[in-house]
């Protein structure tokens, strides 16, 4: 009997989700522990690995939205027959009755030098570094124990590969912005390991200008499905403009204490790898003002406010694919080192695909950055249910007057929007108050 592949749920409040991308091909060989398909979420991607070994057929294409627990594929044994006429993608009650074996590429059979029977013996991180520098693992030689094939083994095959066999290859996410761009993979020149094209080489050959020698047709419209991650903000954004009464207010701090005292940090945290950013120390102001102004943490319905005990911080971080905002949780607990600590390792799990559902859950109120892109004041949306969210700007050169004479600092604007049916001005620019103080007496961040 074959085995169903599933849409993996991840989280409790997923509801749906999309095989963005087939790793192993229509009738091709999958060993265990070997990435099938990558997932996309509304909040999280992740790589789905095989349980079983054997040959994968596809049910639903490439970005076809399913219900958690749809089956999408089957993977059928290699002395399997399989059917001609596969049962329709979803809750599957029956697996396929068998039919005529269908022909079987006999590659695989190639990768039984290294294997244990018939599986070739590498590690999942192995495997997937092989995917994204296009190695033939079956072709790698494992130095690990029992002859595993390890990491370090792939990086070497990779290295040693002349560039003519490794030129032109390229990453899943580089064929899946060509797709969308429209950009042929066949006249690109990879930069990055071993000649790989990545997603920049797609991007900047989608960014050139066409050649002026001779006319070109101008290049024509393309529809780019809205799904997953983008649609999900897409409809929380909205929702949260119609069903909210949002108002937006700025108000400058005086950074010139934080400035030094984030130098003083790095430096003194230098060895155990710790470097605070301005995002955490407007983070770890925000966090204590809330605890003085409860209405800021809380949550509005109809009939009701919930003034919430936790304390929960989300950090927008921005992806290529849209916005996604892990939570710091207790943040006005935690002490100023162990802040920068998890907001670092969340942010790094957020740009690595390595979020948990556990790290998105439970915010009660969220803090957004544009400042890195010189941006002096927005107008952050609130991340529903919550009644707040505050956006960081750039940090300027600024002038102030000590009498007649003008003397240099250092600014920050903060841009608060607020719910004005849980919270009136007054409250709303108490709070923006009490974060700037904080900042502009930064010590009182570190008790």
């Amino acid at each position: 009997m074959p085995t169903e592949i599933y849409l993996v749920k991840v989280g409790m409040n997923m509801t749906e989700g999309v095989v963005e991308e087939w790793y192993i091909p229509d009738g091709g060989a999958v060993e265990v522990g070997e990435f099938i398909y990558r997932l996309e979420t509304e909040k999280v991607n992740l790589d789905v690995d095989a349980e079983v070994a054997g040959i994968v057929k596809h049910l639903v294409p490439e970005g076809e939205s399913m219900k958690p627990g749809d089956v999408v594929g089957y993977v059928f044994a290699a002395d399997e027959p399989i059917p001609d006429d596969l049962p329709t993608a979803g809750g599957a009650e029956e697996s396929p009755a068998p039919a005529t074996p269908a022909p079987v590429d006999p590659a695989p059979a190639a990768r039984a030098a290294k294997s244990d029977g018939d599986r070739v013996l590498a590690s999942r991180v192995a495997r997937r570094l092989a995917t994204e520098l296009g190695v033939d693992i079956a072709a790698v030689t494992g130095t690990g124990p029992g002859g595993r094939i390890v990491e370090s083994d792939v990086k070497a095959a990779a290295e040693a590969a002349p560039a003519a066999k490794t030129g032109g290859r390229s990453s899943p996410m580089a064929r899946k912005v060509a797709r969308e761009l429209g950009v042929d993979l066949a006249n690109l020149v990879g930069t990055g390991p071993n000649g790989r094209i990545t997603k920049e080489d797609v991007e900047s050959a989608a960014r050139a200008p066409a050649p002026t020698a001779t006319a070109q047709p101008a290049r024509a419209d393309q529809v780019v499905p809205v799904r997953g991650m983008r649609k999900t903000i897409a409809t929380r954004m909205h929702e949260s403009l119609q069903s909210m009464a949002q108002l937006t207010m700025d108000m400058d701090v005086v950074m010139d204490d934080a400035v030094k005292l984030r130098g003083q940090l790095i430096e003194e945290w230098e060895d155990e790898g710790i470097r605070p950013s301005y995002t955490d120390l407007v983070i770890r102001a925000a966090a204590k003002a809330l605890e003085v102004h409860p209405l800021m943490n809380s949550r509005f319905d109809e009939s009701e406010m919930t003034l919430l005990g936790e304390v929960n911080v989300g950090m927008a971080v921005a992806l290529d694919e849209g916005l996604i905002v892990p939570v710091i949780r207790n943040a006005n607990i935690l002490s100023m080192k162990a802040l920068a600590r998890e907001s670092t390792r969340l942010a790094g799990a957020t740009r690595d695909g390595n979020l948990t559902p556990d790290d998105l859950q439970g915010g009660t109120f969220t803090v957004s950055a544009l400042g890195m892109f010189g941006v002096d004041s927005f107008t952050p949306i609130i991340n529903s249910p919550q009644v707040g969210i505050l956006g960081i700007n750039r940090l300027r050169d600024d002038v102030a007057w000590e009498g007649a004479v003008p003397v240099k600092r250092q600014a920050m604007r903060l841009s608060l929007t607020w719910d004005h049916r849980a919270v009136d001005g007054a409250p709303a620019a108490q709070f923006l108050s009490a974060v700037r103080d904080l900042l502009q007496a930064p010590y009182r961040l570190l008790v």
